[in-house]
C-alpha cells in the first residue's frame, strides 16, 4: 500500500491533468464548464472518487455526472498514460455541493451585515 504521501501525489497530479483535459481533450459539451474540486483516492489504489462542480450549480448535476461517466474510459485511459502507476484506478464522479454552499453562506453573511447597517443607521 502506498503512503499518504504517495496517495496525495497520485489526487494530486489525477485532478491537475483531468482538469486540463476536460478543457482541452473532451468535447462533450455535457461536461463545459465542470470543475474538479477534489480527487481521493483510496489505499488500494482500486477507484479514484473525483468531486465535481458547475457554474450553473445542482441544475446541471445529472446531465455533468451522466457525461463524465460517458467519458470515464477515454478519459482513465488518458490518465494511465500520463501517470505511471501498474494498475490505474477506476474513476468515479460524484457531485460536490460545496461551492453552492459556500455561496449560499456569502449571500447570508452579506445579508446580515446590509440589515446590520440599516440598523445603525436608524
Amino acid at each position: 500500500m502506498p503512503s499518504q504521501m504517495r496517495l496525495q501525489r497520485i489526487e494530486n497530479r489525477i485532478r491537475e491533468i483531468l482538469s486540463e483535459m476536460l478543457i482541452r481533450d473532451v468535447s462533450d459539451p455535457r461536461v463545459s464548464g465542470v470543475f474538479i474540486n477534489n480527487v481521493d483516492v483510496d489505499r488500494e489504489l482500486t477507484f479514484a472518487t473525483v468531486y465535481v462542480s458547475s457554474i450553473e450549480g445542482h441544475e446541471r448535476a445529472k446531465e455533468v455526472l451522466e457525461g463524465l461517466e460517458s467519458a470515464s474510459g477515454f478519459l482513465r485511459s488518458a490518465l494511465s498514460s500520463q501517470i505511471p502507476l501498474r494498475t490505474f484506478p477506476h474513476l468515479r464522479f460524484r457531485w460536490d455541493p460545496t461551492p453552492e454552499h459556500a455561496d449560499k453562506i456569502e449571500r447570508l453573511l452579506s445579508d446580515l451585515k446590509s440589515q446590520e447597517k440599516g440598523t445603525k443607521e436608524q
